[in-house]
């Protein structure tokens, strides 16, 4: 992997950490995404044998996160990645530190987010549709049997891989169910984006972060069938009215296209309601996506 100017180095990190990782084995690339206090590059990895991998780097800077992120929400992350291990969820690589440094190196998506695909292709064709909402919603599922609520699902931590599989990712804001006694815990946190995020959470009570989670599965699947969000957020207001009034609409000219199925599959996941809201064992068991798996072979 080409290795940056030294202009470029010091707007990613230290001529330092570049070198320090470098005896890590690993080389910087280029900035592909920047938060407040967090940046995303590339990196490539070889190891002694000199095989090497194409990975992707968050950056974290705790001397520039408020007291609320370093002492809650990151520790809470880094807990997390350790513990989850699923296909369709963006593979940790390692997770070094220097300073105040966090380095987490993790698999690059070498076909970038779903947002970026549907901005360049518009509405994904029903059948791609199934497999990759099929993908995403099995590594959902898995978070939950484990009692992990990821609480910021977009378009934007959707990931493609090199061979179009869907890698969750971001795991900034997801947090554990239940306490250390096993009992269930409701959040109470305003997390990720106001579009995607369900109406108990935008009236701001507190919320089964499951279902808050199913909702925004469901948020994504419209716009992967339409190319279009639905609901405005400009207006908090507005968008929870809205939201309680089921007030969103299929693109007129996809109408004929959209199976009856995939509509009443958005239908029970943009319930506002939470109770009636569907889980993602109901979600993975669903008789639009259960003709997406592939037959098993018969038993002799």
């Amino acid at each position: 992997m080409s290795k940056l100017s030294s202009g470029n180095r010091q707007l990613i990190t230290r001529s330092s950490d570049v070198d320090a990782l470098a005896q890590r084995g690993y080389n910087v690339g280029h900035k592909i995404g920047e938060g407040s206090y967090a940046t995303v590059i590339t990196a490539g990895y070889a190891d002694d044998a000199g095989h090497g991998v194409h990975l992707a780097c968050k950056i974290i800077d705790k001397a520039k996160a408020p007291a609320d992120f370093v002492n809650k929400f990151f520790p809470r992350e880094l807990d997390i990645l350790t513990k989850i291990d699923h296909e369709n969820i963006i593979q940790i690589h390692s997770i070094l530190q220097r300073g105040p440094k966090i380095f987490i190196f993790m698999r690059y998506a070498e076909h970038g987010d779903l947002l970026s695909h549907i901005k360049k292709n518009g509405p994904i064709e029903e059948k791609q549709c199934k497999i990759w909402f099929l993908q995403m919603s099995k590594a959902l599922k898995y978070l939950h049997s484990i009692d992990i609520a990821h609480r910021d699902l977009k378009c934007e931590n959707i990931l493609l891989s090199k061979r179009l599989n869907i890698k969750l990712a971001d795991f900034g804001f997801a947090r554990f169910c239940r306490d250390d006694g096993g009992r269930e815990m409701k959040s109470e946190t305003y997390c990720g984006s106001a579009a995607y995020a369900a109406p108990e959470v935008v009236c701001g009570r507190p919320y089964d972060p499951k279902s808050a989670d199913a909702w925004s599965l469901g948020v994504i699947l419209f716009i992967m069938i339409n190319a279009k969000m639905p609901f405005d957020d400009s207006n908090l207001t507005k968008l929870l009215e809205a939201q309680r009034n089921r007030k969103f609409a299929f693109r007129r000219k996809l109408q004929d296209v959209i199976s009856m199925q995939a509509k009443a599959t958005v239908s029970v996941l943009l319930e506002p309601e939470a109770h009636a809201r569907w889980n993602l064992r109901e979600i993975c068991n669903c008789a639009w996506l259960r003709c997406t798996e592939q037959p098993q072979p018969a038993t002799p």
